[in-house]
């Protein structure tokens, strides 16, 4: 395996180049497998774990995070030995809590971020969150407040690092340009949707990540299955929903040629999309969302895969992204 460690953007904590995304976790897989999944991740090398404190479909949000803290909470040292990322700005709904207009909402108040914080530490069973991140830009919000807010937080000891999730390029300079200005670090990294079908962040928000030093994580590595192998699956007998069907079809002229480069490559498509995101030297570690052990054990296969430049350049042809860098891409 070529699981390696790599600094986080311009920073000196050390992740994994695959980030352990647990989405799936208590929805799409069960606790007990989850904790497989972990554990095997561990052994791996896997370091880096992405959470939400609204993840938990299917059941509660929150129940995700429950889950890591059943995983953290046997010892042997697990919990020191992961690079902890989640998030805050959406409402998160428990039996448990009543109805509250400061906490429902989505927003990013000093308030929301004191409690939702204390929340996801009681839930992952932890004193610290490695990677406390900002799941959407709360423009309402004043950057007195918000920093403030993350401030005191790193201040107490209950976060190390600020990231953000989903910002415009131009959100991320402001965001950066204010902690400057508060003498704080500002963020380490940036969680955007990225794969060949949507390369948008190319436009500004690689070059922001670049220019002010965050690590990029991307999810969505494989556009929703869209990368995965969509036409063989289909084509192989395989069920897919109605909605899914039709994006096939929609996307059915990048992803024939797609398919056929992979097998021409001797690799899966879903190694190859993987294998594209880590030539980006902004990226630090795409999200992988395994629902089962052998999915887990096949990302993994993209760490050892080395794209040639013919092949790259072939990869540009099928999915074009936007042309390059603002504002070179349409200015000129």
């Amino acid at each position: 395996m070529a699981i390696e460690h790599r600094r986080l953007g311009k920073h000196g904590v050390l992740v994994s180049n695959l980030c352990l995304g647990t989405m799936n976790f208590g929805w799409q897989t069960s606790e007990a497998d989850s904790f497989k999944i972990m554990d095997r991740a561990l052994e791996l090398g896997i370091n880096f774990f992405d959470t939400a404190d609204v993840y938990g479909n299917g059941g509660q949000q929150g129940d995700t995070e429950i889950i890591l803290g059943n995983w953290f909470s046997q010892g042997d040292g697990r919990r020191d030995a992961v690079v902890l990322a989640t998030k805050v700005y959406n409402p998160v709904r428990r039996k448990e809590n009543r109805a509250e207009p400061n906490t429902d909402g989505r927003s990013l108040s000093a308030m929301k971020i004191k409690k939702h914080c204390d929340g996801s530490l009681k839930r992952l069973q932890t004193d610290w969150i490695d990677i406390y991140q900002m799941h959407h830009v709360d423009r309402d919000c004043p950057w007195d407040e918000l920093w403030g807010a993350f401030d005191s937080l790193t201040q107490q000891g209950k976060i190390v690092y600020t990231g953000s999730s989903n910002f415009a390029g131009w959100d991320i300079a402001t965001a950066c340009q204010e902690a400057s200005r508060r003498g704080m670090m500002g963020f380490v990294s940036e969680q955007s949707i990225y794969h060949l079908d949507n390369r948008m962040v190319e436009l500004e928000v690689n070059p922001a990540c670049e220019h002010y030093g965050l690590g990029l994580i991307p999810w969505s590595p494989l556009g929703g299955g869209l990368l995965g192998g969509a036409l063989g699956k289909i084509e192989g007998g395989r069920r897919m929903n109605e909605n899914f069907m039709k994006e096939v079809e929609a996307k059915r002229d990048k992803l024939e040629p797609y398919e056929a480069l992979c097998k021409e490559l001797g690799e899966e498509p879903a190694t190859v999309a993987l294998a594209w995101l880590l030539h980006n030297p902004v990226v630090s570690a795409p999200i992988i969302g395994p629902r089962t052990m052998e999915q887990l054990e096949s990302a993994v296969r993209a760490t050892e895969v080395t794209l040639d430049e013919a092949t790259l350049a072939k990869l540009d042809e099928i999915f074009p992204g936007p042309g390059g860098k603002a504002p070179n891409a349409y200015a000129w």
